[in-house]
């Protein structure tokens, strides 16, 4: 919603400062200017961006409208999934937990939590690490390097999106050049004719730079800048699971770990202490 009420106020301040200032809002209507700067944009996009890279783009430019993927219940639920693993590690050792690692799908504790067991990037992280813990005497030193090389390529996966983009609203200006160039070619064209007929043609030129600059840095940098922040912020929650896992590999009960994993937490989605505590005694 933030989104779409900042849209709102960059064309409404643009089109009132501009009708204020006694300005024809019809002189801005160049529909065959918006045909080259967005066609020659998204051209531009699909040539430089693989497949995988254009549906991640377009999904993560649909999601920013959505707000942040995980709200507070699924942090919470994240952690309570992994308290249960800890705990039944805790008492019947690590190795009752191979079947729980290894089919996901069909695990008992897994299925409490059914939207954390339908996210396969998050379950896939989580498996993988119990897994090392589980088939090897693995040091918390050893596994950590390890865990952060695969929270660094989820990362620069995630941020590609906003890089994509970036690329495109960089790409924007020039484009609106193109446009106003070609406006101006048809100018020339003109020259000779009625006054107000090169007029027009003069204004419809220079719209193409003004449109190319606005939807640069009024909407796809922007854009670009949201996506960016909700990629970052859905990372918090990979954040938290190496924070609990390596907490327990080096010897501290599930509930401390845990603890560690909660501090993690932005604060906005951060459950309380005393709030966790006596959920965590509702949890097997």
């Amino acid at each position: 919603m933030l989104i779409i009420v900042g849209f709102l106020i960059v064309i409404l301040s643009v089109l009132g400062g501009y009708v204020g200032a006694h300005g024809k809002l019809g002189a801005l209507w160049q529909p065959y200017e918006l045909v080259i700067i967005g066609g020659a944009a998204l051209g531009a996009f699909l040539v430089g961006t693989p497949l995988k890279t254009v549906k991640q783009t377009l999904q993560a430019t649909v999601g920013v409208f959505k707000g942040p993927r995980y709200k507070q219940q699924d942090y919470i639920d994240v952690l309570s999934l992994l308290y249960e693993l800890l705990n039944k590690a805790r008492r019947e050792g690590f190795m009752a937990l191979e079947d729980h690692v290894e089919r996901p799908a069909d695990s008992a504790i897994f299925a409490n939590y059914p939207k954390v067991q339908a996210d396969h990037h998050l379950v896939d992280f989580m498996t993988d690490c119990l897994r090392l813990m589980i088939g090897s005497n693995i040091e918390p030193h050893e596994l950590e390097p390890l865990l952060e090389m695969e929270l660094e390529k989820h990362h620069a996966e995630a941020m590609q999106p906003s890089a994509v983009l970036n690329k495109v609203s960089d790409g924007l200006p020039g484009f609106g050049i193109v446009a106003a160039v070609l406006g101006i070619v048809i100018t020339m064209g003109s020259i000779g004719g009625e006054i107000t007929e090169v007029g027009a043609h003069v204004a419809g030129a220079l719209v193409g730079t003004f449109l190319g600059i606005l939807l640069a840095y009024g909407f796809v940098s922007p854009l670009a800048a949201a996506v960016e922040a909700r990629a970052e912020q859905d990372s918090r929650i990979y954040e938290s699971v190496k924070t609990a896992l390596l907490a327990c590999l080096r010897g501290y009960n599930p509930k401390i770990a845990l603890e560690f994993a909660r501090k993690t937490l932005p604060s906005n989605v951060r459950p309380g202490f005393s709030e966790f505590e006596q959920h965590l005694k509702t949890v097997k």
